[in-house]
């Protein structure tokens, strides 16, 4: 017996959570791809919903002054750390959306302007 390999009957998957498909083929190209409404959440991680991110914010500065009522220092330091992380990444977020939005507004009257031209 000891000497036998064992084999191990394959589990039907109950809830086809890998095998849904959205009724337009099955393509495996998007595998991670999905039109769910967690368009501010993507699997590896980042945040690219400026709203998402100041909740997170808040999460972490609360768990800092718990941790600090708590009376433990390496955890506050941790927590404010990771606040830290999501108020630059929030920064960075504003700063893309500014930068976006002042090229349009360039193109915008680039266009304004050739359009006053030809008249």
């Amino acid at each position: 017996m000891e000497n036998q390999k064992r084999r191990f009957r394959h589990r039907s998957q109950k809830s086809n959570f890998r095998r849904r498909s959205n009724g337009h083929g099955s393509s495996n190209n998007n595998h991670f791809q999905s039109n769910n409404g967690n368009s501010g959440f993507n699997r590896n991680g980042s945040m690219n919903n400026p709203h998402n991110v100041e909740k997170a914010i808040q999460k972490y500065q609360q768990l800092a002054k718990d941790a600090q009522s708590f009376g433990d220092p390496v955890m506050v330091e941790n927590f404010l750390q990771h606040a830290d992380h999501f108020s630059r990444k929030l920064s960075e977020l504003n700063y893309k959306k500014d930068s976006i939005a002042e090229k349009k507004a360039d193109n915008l009257n680039q266009n304004i302007s050739t359009n006053i031209k030809k008249d």
